[in-house]
């Protein structure tokens, strides 16, 4: 079995949750023995790449809105694909690649839903007719795709509320998961240090893209009323707009007026510095609006740090709500009142470290026996297997 896996993000160019499950689903998938093995040919965004073809922007696309740009990248992967036996894309960047590699080479076209475009109307703020344009592709490809995959069971919900033409049997869960070798306890004090934080205070830490999706304001609103003795770091970056990294900016410094131990990383930071402040955190905040799973809990549970979370979409299947982490309901309409229970959640753990502690422990424990990736893997080629006997 030949398959062709289509992304925007490979390595080293991963930003995003989407970005870290292609890298290690695939790395699962060529793992595997026996009657479960596949060959798998990566197709990307980008420059050259060692472990994967690499498509750049076709040069009269250049100037063009970037989803147009997306689209141009996309004929030329699809083109590109001919002798797979069936096309597994990743985000709207690269569905329509799997739709036209489909139609063109007459193959089965698999789609893993990440996140919805219409789950994200502020976009359309920020890409204008772009954002049309990719919400197009995404309905597109989905209703003509063989089968769905979504990430959690919530988010399974989600693509057939907002594409209730969906056959709910084409629409199969195969959640997200984290590399618990890569991601696990490690106490390095002096990388933490060297980062600009002090290791031995309490910290609550985000990690994450500055994107309205995240709710970075939201814990920024809610940070005046953690406890006073407590750090505060925010490992934020690849902002989606100047205004948007602005405006973090400008409240982050304004809170540094008023307390001290905040402190922004502005940057994605390499594993080998991000695990140990993973590790180091008292309690790891998400605060995220909208969120299929979040693979950035599951790192976090990984490195042995307790979490506290927005109760959405799918989080609330990998954060156990008084064991692992603590969830927060999230109210779109009473902003003031989700800062107000996230600030009242994370100053809990943060005031009793012992607690936090014990949470962290069960949480790598649950992420060990659930969330494996040659689990995510096998589970994958059987959607792959149905796909496929269906077609004959």
């Amino acid at each position: 079995m030949r398959i062709g896996i289509v992304t925007r993000e490979w390595p080293p160019d991963v930003y995003g949750g989407a970005g870290v499950h292609v890298e290690h689903l695939v790395a699962a998938l060529r793992r595997l023995p026996g009657g479960d093995a596949v060959d798998v040919d990566v197709h990307c965004f980008g420059g050259p790449r060692p472990d994967a073809t690499a498509h750049a922007v076709p040069e009269g696309l250049s100037g063009a809105n970037g989803a147009l740009q997306a689209v141009g990248v996309d004929v030329g992967i699809a083109a590109a694909l001919a002798g797979v036996d069936l096309v597994h894309s990743h985000t709207w960047y690269a569905n329509t690649a799997g739709l036209l590699a489909s139609l063109v080479h007459g193959v089965p076209h698999v789609v893993t839903a990440h996140s919805l475009e219409p789950r994200r109307p502020w976009k359309a703020d920020q890409l204008g007719g772009g954002y049309r344009l990719s919400s197009w592709a995404e309905r597109t490809a989905y209703l003509a795709a063989d089968a769905v995959v979504a990430v959690s069971s919530g988010m399974r919900e989600d693509v057939l509320a907002v594409y209730p033409e969906l056959d709910p049997a084409r629409v199969h869960v195969v959640r997200n998961g984290v590399d618990a070798e890569a991601y696990r306890p490690v106490l390095a004090p002096d990388v933490v240090r060297g980062l600009g934080v002090d290791p031995d205070r309490p910290y609550a830490l985000f990690v994450g893209r500055i994107t309205r999706q995240k709710g970075l304001a939201h814990l920024l609103a809610a940070a005046d009323q953690l406890p006073a003795d407590a750090g505060l770091v925010l490992c934020a970056g690849a902002a989606d707009t100047p205004a948007e990294r602005q405006q973090v900016a400008d409240a982050v410094a304004d809170l540094q007026t008023r307390r001290d131990g905040v402190v922004w990383i502005e940057e994605m930071l390499p594993r080998e510095q991000l695990v140990p402040l993973i590790t180091g955190a008292t309690v790891f905040v998400c605060p995220s609006v909208y969120e299929p799973l979040g693979i950035v809990n599951l790192e976090a549970a990984a490195c042995g740090t307790a979490v506290v979370a927005s109760a959405v979409g799918g989080i609330p299947e990998v954060v156990d709500d008084g064991r692992t982490g603590l969830l927060v309901p999230y109210d779109e309409a009473d902003p003031a009142g989700f800062a107000a229970d996230l600030a009242a959640r994370t100053g809990e753990l943060l005031a009793d470290p012992d607690r936090a502690a014990a949470m962290g422990a069960a949480g790598r424990e649950r992420v060990v026996a659930n969330f494996g990736w040659e689990a995510i893997a096998r589970q994958t080629v059987q959607v792959y297997a149905e796909v496929l006997a269906a077609r004959r």
